[in-house]
């Protein structure tokens, strides 16, 4: 395997992880305004991600940073063709960020208000065009003999990856849910449980229909496998919601974020961004990656700082793996 197939896996595997964490904590940002019914309740999901959100975007910034050192010629394509989707992603992201921090410095009701709807609007957005970004990517878009983007704003919302920025929503929502019913407990976890068991279904169908779709235009035998293990895996999850083992549902659903983002990159794979016009042009692992000395250096990087920041944020999560209610949320 030459080094930039190697960077290829690493890449997916950073997306990977980025979707996994992040997905449920955009699901917790969302979920402020589908469960909880006061503001305390809103402080305990919150207080539920508080110790790991920034942590969970790390993984973003690793494969963004990645993206550019590996594969310059993809990442120039992908940021300009979509400039402005991406541009919004990154607003609602800074906006979170800043929404976290800040809703507690004032003990204002219409000031703690404003930042709660700040976080439920820039978990539910970037939710949505993470699937619409990706849908596009393994559908193919304008890219011309140059490498270049030549499309527009409106040839990114298609049927199919509009219905992918649905399934991102639908799916970070659910995990969110079981994450919600594994860290709480009291009233909220009860109604947790009872959300994701209405989320499940429709969380499946959706998934499924898009996943069924990809296989159809771009899939092959390894992408196959993918698809069932995703769909066998956020069944477990329902049926493991249903029979209150929080610990497994999450876990399953997890496993379905894994196997769908993976056989996402499993269709593209030897290209990074496929062109609609032609498919001589078409963005591959050998015509968009750095040199061979770039990669080896990477390689060297990678292989020392990773399993450090793996094992930091693992230990976070053992730190911070207690349940949370109301009771532990002092009156304002």
């Amino acid at each position: 395997m030459e080094l930039h197939d190697v960077w290829f896996v690493l890449i997916a595997v950073l997306w990977i992880g980025y979707f996994f964490l992040e997905g449920f904590d955009f699901g917790i940002g969302v979920l402020t305004k589908l469960l909880a019914r006061d503001r305390k309740e809103r402080r305990v999901l919150i207080n539920t991600i508080g110790p790991v959100w920034d942590g969970n975007e790390v993984w973003l910034l690793s494969a963004g940073g990645a993206t550019f050192a590996a594969f310059p010629e993809w990442y120039a394509t992908l940021f300009s063709g979509f400039y402005l989707p991406l541009l919004l992603i990154l607003v609602c992201l800074i906006v979170r960020g800043v929404a976290f921090e800040y809703r507690a410095k004032r003990p204002e009701e219409n000031w703690q208000r404003n930042w709660e709807n700040a976080i439920f609007w820039t978990s539910l957005i970037p939710a949505v065009l993470w699937g619409v970004a990706f849908g596009n990517i393994v559908r193919g878009v304008k890219i011309d003999a140059q490498m270049e983007y030549v499309g527009g704003v409106a040839d990114l919302l298609n049927p199919y990856a509009l219905l992918g920025g649905l399934v991102t929503l639908a799916l970070f929502t659910f995990h969110g849910t079981v994450f919600a019913g594994l860290k709480t407990v009291g009233e909220i976890r009860a109604r947790a449980r009872k959300l994701a068991l209405v989320l499940g279904p429709i969380t499946a169908v959706l998934a499924l229909g898009f996943l069924l779709w990809t296989q159809h235009g771009h899939g092959d035998g390894a992408s196959l496998v993918a698809l069932i293990v995703a769909v066998v895996a956020l069944v477990g999850a329902i049926g493991a919601v249903g029979a209150g083992r929080e610990g497994w549902s999450f876990m399953l659903s997890g496993v379905t974020i894994v196997a769908a983002v993976a056989m996402l990159f499993l269709t593209l794979f030897p290209n990074v961004m496929p062109s609609s016009l032609n498919e001589a042009w078409n963005l591959t692992v050998t015509n968009a990656s750095s040199t061979p000395y770039t990669l080896k250096i990477m390689t060297w990087c990678a292989a020392i700082a990773t399993p450090l920041v793996m094992l930091y944020q693992g230990w976070t999560y053992w730190v911070f793996r207690k349940r949370i209610g109301t009771q532990h949320i002092a009156d304002a």
